[in-house]
């Protein structure tokens, strides 16, 4: 029968031999680092794969490469929907085009909006005051989509999208002509299930990112992102500044380093020597406020000659 012992010692000896011939097939076994890191570059490539290949509007993404192409960067003015009325909405459009807007967002006036300053909040209150509905936007941009032909994005509260019915907004919209959707209430931790309507409706997600957000959201935000990332100039609320801040520059490199898309800049754009500082570190500068005083300035002249402004004051932010 041998000895015991030594029959153990022989086991152990073959249980190593086993292992380092398994090891040597399949290689060493990673730490739990090792793991982790790996796990992390396999979804974001799976997250990465699933924007390159679900359907969304290829508007958007042509208009950035055409851009890109031709080292410019995009102008994105936003008009509030229905301000003073829809007529001057319905002329606005086509006239923001003609001043060189490569892209129009388009903003669905709220009640109690959140990062708005007091000259767009006044524009959304003096919509709101006319009984403007949502159908009525989606109508109005219908009808004027044939004369523009850039992409078309709608700001708009998701607590709007929600009343409506969310299956029925996306419809909706994209029937009428939008491209994309800016929702800045839409929190990242619960915007996969709705990002996934919104990419199977045929149109491109935008969310917000501030300085002050962790690496972590800012990743999720640039996942969740498939136009492009809208990166706010400054933490607060919309409104023309003076200057930019200094710290601008690198927090939108860092940005640009996680989003497979472009990153666009918002908040305190006002004028062409902004653009000009943008155009070295972002790829889009987005023009609200300073657009909607122009825009108020001309009130009482009537549609015709608001959208004259509107289209004039673009061909000064490109100058």
């Amino acid at each position: 029968m041998g000895d015991p012992s030594g029959r153990q010692a022989s086991h152990r000896d073959d249980n190593r031999r086993g292992l380092t011939s398994f090891s040597s097939r399949v290689g060493a076994f990673p730490n739990s680092q090792t793991i982790l890191t790996r796990w992390r570059r396999l979804s974001r490539a799976i997250i990465i794969a699933r924007l390159i290949m679900k359907t969304v509007s290829p508007r958007i993404a042509e208009t950035f490469a055409t851009l890109r192409k031709q080292n410019r960067i995009a102008l994105m003015p936003f008009v509030p929907a229905g301000y003073p009325d829809l007529e001057t909405t319905a002329a606005v459009l086509p006239a923001l085009e003609a001043g060189g807007a490569n892209l129009i967002e388009v903003g669905f006036p709220f009640s109690d909006p959140i990062a708005d300053g007091p000259t767009i909040q006044a524009a959304f209150t003096a919509a709101l005051r006319n009984k403007l509905k949502v159908a009525d936007v989606l109508r109005t941009i219908a009808g004027v989509r044939d004369q523009v032909t850039v992409p078309i994005i709608a700001m708009i509260s998701y607590s709007i999208v929600f009343k409506y019915g969310l299956d029925r907004f996306l419809t909706d919209a994209k029937s009428a002509g939008f491209d994309g959707l800016i929702v800045p209430d839409l929190p990242p931790p619960e915007a996969q299930r709705i990002c996934d309507k919104i990419w199977a409706a045929g149109l491109d997600t935008v969310l917000l990112v501030a300085p002050t957000s962790d690496p972590a959201r800012r990743q999720q935000i640039a996942d969740l992102s498939s136009g492009f990332v809208y990166y706010l100039s400054v933490s607060g609320i919309t409104g023309e500044r003076a200057t930019l801040p200094p710290e601008l520059a690198a927090g939108v490199a860092e940005m640009r380093k996680i989003s497979p898309n472009p990153v666009c800049v918002g908040f305190g754009i006002s004028n062409s020597s902004h653009v000009k500082q943008l155009h070295a570190v972002a790829d889009g500068a987005i023009v609200g406020s300073a657009l909607v005083k122009k825009m108020t300035e001309r009130l009482s002249d009537g549609p015709a000659a608001i959208a004259e402004a509107a289209r004039g004051y673009c061909r000064q932010l490109l100058a």
